[in-house]
């Protein structure tokens, strides 16, 4: 297969789709990366005096930022970005560090190592070494910490020794220097996670395998130009209070920059966590080797990107996740494997089954064997057999069993009460309560599928009455017929487990679907009117009558010769 450019000026063989498809497509026996955590820290001025590094948003899947007045998290939601904010990231990898597989054990560790590169390739000034590493190693507030009120004398001491920090010439030295980064009351450089961190609820949403992500962006007054790094970790590291819960931590992203520009690096952090939390991107950053690997990655993102156009949609409205996630495993096959890898606008070639097809999933697909889907689907089923019934034993599920139960009765109610009226009793509420109850027990245990809800539906309740119907008319015994009509399609069912001939699904549509519902509505509305045109033969009604002659009318009784009654 051969990935095809996205531009149409150049060859159509795209360096970066085959590099892609070489990272993707590299056969190794490691672990699959395991799920990331992001999260977004910004430099801020925390009651207008020190600056701290903020907690403003977070990823797992989708985004969730704090609120304004930064009390609560917003809901989760498909984070929008700026086409523009992608580019810059684009070009912050470009010219910034990469660092990967770094082995440092700890926070000011990664920092020295950091600044040390950027002053070894020319990015920084030596005498600028301090000041960068003061800030980045400045505290971080979580959302689940609340700001503490501090004395006027911890205010001073924190302002006086920031001065001295900036503006003393002796700070140069490495033992002022140290002195520095190393005070309590200005850094936060522990290796042990907090209380906080491990009271954190929220990591309840992460598997036990989880790691983190962490973007650094912020403005300050003493640079001139951008401070640009990426590191991958060799090991996943816990960096202290780093990161909102006790998670290692294996990314880290730092953007630091001249003053005026705070919205842009807010963007530009927002994007490269929007990427870490993309499952495609995300298996390029662990698997990557060197610089154009990432490049390679946010061009992947790139091309997948859907851009609206401005003034057309509000940027303000958060879009809600989707229902059903769409499986990110096309755009993975399609440089691991050998589909042809298409890029955005391009038509695909599969030759879809139509709208609302079920697609090729192992399930439809034909074993070719004497019950061979039949064996595939128990061998799928049994480890989660047992699973499914213990599971309910918790108070969450009493909501859905009250809710199946209740459909199912209700079903039975209604559906028993038309049966009986359209077969003279012969089956009515209690036959289909018995029914719905015995075959409802051996469909659950014996398919496996324990929360779907069996009862009586519309078309068996139309194909009951023709069948009483075309019974009483032939002089046939109905319930004996009906017998004999379940016995020839239960075989019918196993002739069709036998051959596998439920892979012929696929290639239905929803108009097969809405074509039957169409004509069920259809038989309903039809036989509402007709039941309607009878009452009125039965009761005609009386075109004659007057108000004004109400009083005139009256009703009497009168006896018969056999002792009953007749009313009028």
């Amino acid at each position: 297969a051969q990935a095809v450019n996205r531009s149409i000026f150049t060859s159509a063989v795209s360096p970066a789709a085959e590099r892609i498809r070489f990272i993707l497509g590299e056969e190794d026996d490691s672990p699959a990366p395991p799920q990331l955590f992001t999260e977004l820290d910004e430099l801020l001025a925390i009651d207008g005096q020190e600056m701290e590094w903020k907690e403003t948003a977070r990823w797992i899947k989708f985004e969730e930022k704090v609120e304004q007045g930064g009390e609560r998290w917003s809901k989760p939601h498909v984070a929008t970005l700026s086409l523009h904010s992608l580019f810059e990231l684009r070009t912050c990898i470009e010219k910034g560090s990469i660092m990967l597989d770094m082995e440092a054990s700890s926070l000011p560790q990664v920092v020295e190592m950091i600044v040390d590169n950027q002053i070894e390739t020319g990015l920084l000034k030596q005498d600028m070494k301090d000041k960068v590493t003061y800030t980045l190693l400045r505290k971080h507030r979580h959302q689940t910490k609340k700001s503490n009120l501090r004395s006027l004398a911890d205010i001073g001491k924190t302002v006086s020794s920031a001065s001295r920090m900036f503006t003393n010439p002796d700070n140069g030295s490495p033992a002022m220097a140290h002195r520095n980064l190393t005070s309590s009351s200005l850094n936060d450089i522990s290796d042990k996670p907090e209380k906080d961190q491990l009271k954190n609820k929220f990591m309840k949403k992460l598997p036990r395998d989880a790691e983190a992500s962490n973007v650094l962006v912020g403005e300050v007054d003493f640079l001139e130009s951008p401070f640009i790094a990426f590191v991958r970790l060799q090991q996943a590291v816990m960096l202290g209070a780093l990161t909102e819960v006790p998670v290692p931590t294996r990314f880290l992203f730092i953007l630091l920059g001249p003053k005026g520009k705070a919205k842009s690096y807010h963007e530009i952090g927002r994007a490269i966590a929007t990427l870490m939390s993309d499952e495609v991107f995300h298996d390029i950053a662990y698997k990557a080797k060197d610089r154009q690997d990432l490049i390679a990655g946010i061009d992947e993102f790139l091309d997948e990107v859907i851009v609206l156009p401005p003034g057309e949609w509000d940027p303000a409205i958060r879009i809600e996740p989707p229902k059903s996630l769409p499986s990110s495993d096309k755009r993975k096959n399609m440089y691991s494997g050998g589909e042809n890898v298409q890029m955005n606008g391009d038509t695909p070639h599969d030759g879809g089954h139509g709208g609302g097809g079920h697609g090729d999933c192992e399930e439809l697909q034909r074993t070719g064997r004497f019950c061979g889907g039949l064996i595939k689907d128990i061998k799928r089923k049994a480890p989660f057999f047992a699973s499914d019934f213990y599971d309910a034993l918790n108070i969450q599920a009493l909501s859905a069993i009250l809710f199946i139960y209740l459909a199912t009765v209700t079903n039975a109610i209604t559906f028993g009460g038309l049966l009986g009226d359209a077969t003279e009793n012969m089956q009515g509420v209690l036959e289909s309560f018995l029914g719905t109850a015995v075959t409802g027990a051996i469909f659950c245990l014996f398919a496996g599928q324990p929360l779907t809800i069996l009862s009586s539906t519309g078309p068996v309740l139309v194909f009951e009455r023709l069948l009483f119907s075309f019974s009483k008319d032939n002089d046939f015994d109905y319930l004996e017929f009906r017998l004999w009509i379940g016995l020839w399609s239960a075989f019918q069912c196993l002739v069709l487990v036998a051959t596998d001939a439920s892979f012929l699904v696929k290639y239905f549509t929803r108009f097969t679907e809405e074509g039957f519902s169409s004509l069920i509505s259809f038989i309903f509305i039809y036989d509402a009117f007709k039941k309607m045109i009878k009452l009125a033969d039965y009761y005609p009604i009386n075109s004659h009558f007057k108000v004004d002659y109400i009083t005139h009318y009256s009703c009497a009784c009168q006896p018969l010769d056999s002792g009953k009654r007749e009313f009028y």
